[in-house]
């Protein structure tokens, strides 16, 4: 612990801080070009365990409570929300499946920053900010991967039934 802040100005620094990295990294994202979201990365790549987006569905009910949480993908300017697919036209779906992209790296960047809090609080309010920031921010990347999933099963369903082409 860098400083020497009592529990309740610990917490306090948290919550602000907490409230300032999610800004900070929803405009930061907010701002990465489209086609560089156009594809997956090792971060937002599928896994094979996660079996195309159903495991969370399987094991964590995602459908039962993935409407439930707040969405804030249109909160800035250009943003998208990642609520509802906005077309069924294959543009409208592989733009949908680049905001999940999006919107994922988000939380894996507010989870990733729970250690930071380590160097102002002391170690349970630490421990506790850590804990935070995964359960906060967990949920959001199950559902954007599950949403994903879905979309590249839709993607791939479609490529299959169409004819080829000949030229």
């Amino acid at each position: 612990m860098l400083t020497d802040l009592s529990d309740t100005a610990a917490v306090a620094v948290s919550v602000a801080a907490w409230t300032v990295l999610g800004f900070l990294s929803g405009f930061t994202v907010s701002r990465i070009p489209l086609h560089r979201l156009d594809h997956d990365n090792w971060l937002t790549r599928l896994r094979r365990w996660e079996d195309g987006g159903r495991w969370y569905d399987r094991h964590l009910a995602v459908r039962r409570w993935k409407d439930r949480l707040p969405e804030l993908g249109g909160l800035f300017p250009g943003g998208t929300s990642t609520r509802r697919l906005v077309g069924r036209d294959d543009a409208a779906i592989l733009r949908f499946a680049a905001e999940t992209r999006r919107a994922e790296i988000v939380h894996w960047a507010n989870l990733a920053a729970g250690p930071l809090f380590l160097l102002w609080c002391p170690p349970a309010i630490g421990a506790v900010m850590v804990a935070f920031g995964a359960v906060a921010h967990a949920p959001f990347v199950v559902i954007q991967r599950f949403n994903r999933g879905r979309l590249d099963e839709l993607v791939a369903r479609r490529q299959r039934r169409r004819p080829p082409t000949t030229t």
